[in-house]
C-alpha cells in the first residue's frame, strides 16, 4: 500500500517554478469565447444580433480574477514589493481571494485574506484547500469592511505583508488591457460593436474597455450595478454607495445598466438549462445587461464577460426557484 504524509515545508524553502508552457499560470487567460443561442432567441432579439461571451471559469482558478491577480502579484514582484518573506493580504468577496490563493501556493507565498462572513461556502472552503488565512469580516459591511480590515492590519506590520489592494492597483485593470480586450478583439475578428460588463473592483470593465475603444472609438462599452445597495449578487457594487475603487472611471461607460438580483438570478438558472452554461449570478447580470443592449439593434456583436461559474454558488436557492 502506498503510503503518503503531508508536509508543512517553510514558505521559501522550495523556489518557485520557472514559467513556462507547463506551468498552470501560463493557462491564465485566452479563454474560449462563446455565442449564446437559445436565450437570446427566447428573448426575441433580432437575428443578426449576436450576443457572445467570456467563459472565465476555464481559467486555472476558476475565475475571471486570475487574470488580476497574477497581474498584481508579477507587478509586485518586479518591483521588489513582494519577496519570499512576505504574506499576500488583500480584501476579497472570493474570486480574487481564490486566485491569490492558488498562486501564492503555485509560487510559495503565505496568503491572508479578508472577507465578509456570508460569502458562500463554496468560496471560503476553496480558499481553506489552498492554505490560504481567513479574516472574516462583518456581512453586513460587505466588500466595504473587508477593505477596511485589510488595511488595518497592513497598517499594524507594514513589514509582513504585500498588500495589493485589487480595488487600487492599476495592475488589475492592466490585466484586462493587456489581455481580455486584446483577446475579445481578436476573436471577433474585429467585429465587436458592443462590450458590457458588470462592477466590482471595476477592472474588467476599465482595461478592457479601454483597449477596445483604442481599437475602435465607436464601440459602445456598457457598466452594469445592482439596481440598489442591498443585493444578493456577489461580488458586484453598487457604486453609488459603496467604497468607489480608485480604479474605477467613472466617465468611461457609455451606458451605465442596473439590474435586480432576481431577475439576474432568472438569467442565470437559463443560462444553464437552455445553453448548457453552469454560471454565476454575476455572469446572469451580464447577460441580463446584454439581453437589455441587444433588443435596442437590428444588427450588431454584443460581448460580456462570464465572471465565474456556478459551483461557487451551489449553497444558494435560487438554483432551485421554479421558472
Amino acid at each position: 500500500m502506498l503510503t503518503y504524509q503531508s508536509r508543512n515545508l517553510a514558505i521559501g524553502v522550495l523556489p518557485p517554478p520557472a514559467d513556462g508552457p507547463s506551468s498552470l499560470l501560463e493557462r491564465i487567460g485566452n479563454t474560449p469565447l462563446l455565442r449564446l443561442a437559445r436565450l437570446p432567441a427566447a428573448a426575441g432579439i433580432a437575428p443578426a444580433v449576436t450576443i457572445l461571451a467570456k467563459a472565465e471559469w476555464f481559467n486555472p482558478g476558476g475565475s475571471v480574477k486570475d487574470r488580476a491577480a497574477w497581474q498584481m502579484i508579477r507587478d509586485g514582484e518586479a518591483r521588489g514589493l513582494l519577496t519570499p518573506a512576505k504574506t499576500i493580504l488583500d480584501a476579497t468577496s472570493g474570486n480574487t481571494g481564490i486566485a491569490y490563493a492558488m498562486i501564492g501556493a503555485a509560487r510559495g507565498y503565505r496568503v491572508q485574506l479578508c472577507l465578509p462572513r456570508n460569502a458562500s461556502p463554496e468560496r471560503q472552503r476553496i480558499l481553506r484547500a489552498y492554505g490560504a488565512d481567513l479574516v472574516l469580516t462583518d456581512p453586513r459591511q460587505g466588500t466595504d469592511g473587508a477593505q477596511q480590515a485589510a488595511r488595518r492590519l497592513q497598517q499594524e506590520a507594514p513589514d509582513r505583508y504585500f498588500y495589493p489592494d485589487q480595488y487600487n492597483n492599476p495592475a488589475n485593470w492592466q490585466a484586462h488591457y493587456l489581455g481580455t480586450g486584446r483577446e475579445i478583439w481578436e476573436q471577433t475578428a474585429g467585429r465587436v460593436t458592443h462590450f458590457v460588463a458588470v462592477l466590482g473592483t471595476s477592472g474588467t470593465f476599465v482595461g478592457t474597455a479601454r483597449r477596445l475603444k483604442e481599437y475602435n472609438p465607436a464601440i459602445e462599452v456598457s457598466a452594469v450595478q445592482p439596481a440598489g445597495p442591498l443585493h444578493g449578487l456577489e461580488g458586484m457594487k453598487h457604486m453609488a454607495t459603496a467604497l468607489v475603487p480608485g480604479i474605477y472611471d467613472p466617465g468611461l461607460a457609455d451606458r451605465q445598466l442596473v439590474v435586480e438580483t432576481e431577475a439576474a438570478q432568472a438569467v442565470t438558472r437559463d443560462l444553464a438549462r437552455l445553453e448548457g452554461l453552469f454560471a454565476g449570478p454575476s455572469a446572469g447580470a451580464a447577460v441580463l445587461a446584454c439581453l437589455e443592449v441587444a433588443r435596442t439593434l437590428e444588427a450588431g456583436v454584443v460581448v460580456t464577460v462570464l465572471p465565474d461559474g456556478g459551483s461557487r454558488y451551489l449553497s444558494e436557492e435560487f438554483w432551485t426557484t421554479p421558472g
